[in-house]
């Protein structure tokens, strides 16, 4: 057990990884520093909006690979001043800006989502009721910023956060872990270092676009700089007016961005979706796709540039392309941990996905893939704070790698190992088991797991693909009317 060596931890992040990590490190009141460094200008995470339009696409290649976000140089001697590093496209991107669009919505209910001592304010906006009634309990991104600031704005929990601070390096000297820190600056960066015995990783993981290699993108993209996007930097339908338009990708973001685009028509029709042989999201099915005005096809075999044409696997192809949108997902990176890697979509050596069992005064909240995701960062950020203070006791390491070992067999060394469905209940329980329940007074108290929260999960799925479906009868309805008309009109004629 850890306990009277842990003092000083620090958090990296303040979206709702990082917002709840550091609620329950400081109820625990056994930490004499909590410093929590969040690079952009406040609380949220990926629920920050962006008023600047966002990057374009550079370097397709490093995208593909993965390898795209790279650390930067330190300076030899620290603090440090240095010119300011440009962090756009043209030189490093970092990846720090949003990804949302103006009238984005969760997609799950907000049950799932909420933390269990702090609902989620029922805020509804015109078009969330307009898609799924009065009583639509999906909420706009804004109530979601608004809910995580919300939650690092009590208690005195301002005083923890730097916001506006890079963390570049995390390294283990001895017993404490170096923290290397670079505020920029309009014309210099400042470098500092500071000295931790823990850090909690809460920075997320849908930060760096995943593009796959396709013959041809780059040049497509180079010819006519913004003709490829990823759906991180859609901003809405309005850019694509008129535009002719491929969706790559068969998961939600995709299904989404296809939709918009066709049943308001903006974009020309039909909207080209990339989906055959591709393996539907497990939870929204892809009814999305089956819209009279979207066209499915397989994939992409290469692009020419010259042409503007989409060539496919099957021979055919789609000419005159003005955009292809990429909704394939993200590249989870650290690389400001260069004693952890990334590999294969996940972290090696994370005990129940929270603490590195060769190292247990490292830990991670947030390393898990889709499903109850801010109510599993609660229960693993009460699981680190009772590590770091002594009050939890963990499995020999033999036990944490015999746990990892079985769960990379039995799931695969994958992202897929990230995944927590089917079994919510057993490691919601596992968890809060090896969390213990804290003294009377000190700790965030986690409850049992409820059926009730995945039933709401379910039943959000569901009611997502039953807008789908209205959606799609609605555009076949005007497809009849509208030819019905020229019919009557031939008719006369």
């Amino acid at each position: 057990m850890l306990g009277a060596r842990v003092k000083r931890v620090a958090v990296i992040g303040a979206g709702p990884a990082g917002a709840i990590a550091v609620d329950a490190l400081a109820r625990e009141k056994a930490f004499d520093v909590i410093r929590v460094f969040e690079r952009r200008e406040g609380p949220g995470g990926c629920w920050i909006g962006d008023a600047a339009p966002p990057p374009k696409l550079r370097n397709l290649a490093a995208l593909a690979d993965g390898s795209a976000d790279r650390p930067l140089a330190i300076p030899a001697t620290l603090p440090a001043q240095t010119p300011t590093v440009r962090t756009d496209e043209e030189q490093q991107p970092r990846f720090a800006e949003s990804s949302v669009y103006p009238y984005l919505e969760t997609n799950v209910e907000d049950l799932t989502m909420e933390f269990s001592q702090e609902p989620i304010p029922a805020e509804r906006s015109a078009l969330g009721v307009a898609l799924h009634g009065p009583d639509t309990p999906f909420r706009p991104w804004q109530a979601l910023r608004r809910y995580v600031q919300a939650l690092l704005q009590r208690n005195g929990y301002p005083d923890l956060v730097a916001y506006g601070t890079w963390v570049e390096r995390v390294e283990k000297v001895g017993a404490e872990w170096k923290v290397t820190l670079r505020k920029p600056g309009v014309s210099t960066d400042y470098w500092w270092v500071e000295w931790f015995d823990a850090v909690v990783v809460a920075n997320g993981h849908y930060w760096v676009p995943y593009v796959p290699h396709i013959d041809g993108l780059d040049e497509f993209e180079k010819a006519r700089p913004g003709s490829v996007l990823h759906s991180k930097h859609f901003r809405g339908r309005q850019q694509f007016r008129d535009k002719r338009v491929v969706v790559v990708g068969a998961s939600v973001s995709a299904a989404d961005i296809a939709v918009d685009l066709a049943h308001s028509k903006t974009a020309q029709i039909p909207v080209h979706a990339i989906t055959i042989g591709h393996t539907a999201n497990g939870y929204f099915g892809d009814e999305a796709f089956k819209h009279p005005r979207i066209r499915e096809h397989p994939s992409i075999a290469r692009v020419d540039a010259a042409t503007r044409s989409v060539h496919l696997i099957d021979g055919h192809s789609i000419a005159n392309v003005d955009h292809i949108v990429f909704g394939t997902g993200y590249t989870w990176s650290l690389p400001f941990l260069p004693q952890v890697p990334v590999r294969h979509g996940r972290v090696p050596g994370l005990y129940q996905h929270v603490v590195w069992h060769a190292d247990p005064t490292l830990a991670f909240v947030g390393a898990v893939a889709a499903g109850l995701t801010f109510k599993i960062f609660e229960w693993q950020a009460v699981l680190a704070a009772r590590v770091l203070a002594g009050r939890a006791r963990l499995p020999p390491a033999a036990e944490m790698r015999a746990w990892e070992d079985d769960r990379a067999r039995a799931r695969g060394d994958s992202i897929k190992f990230c995944v927590v469905n089917p079994d919510f209940e057993e490691y919601f329980e596992t968890v809060r088991r090896l969390a213990g329940e804290g003294q009377d007074g000190v700790g965030r108290k986690l409850p049992k797991f409820r059926q009730e929260w995945l039933a709401s999960f379910n039943s959000g799925h569901e009611r997502r693909k039953a807008m789908w479906k209205r959606l799609n009868a609605e555009a076949r309805t005007e497809e009849l009317v509208e030819t019905g008309g020229s019919v009557k009109v031939l008719a006369r004629l």
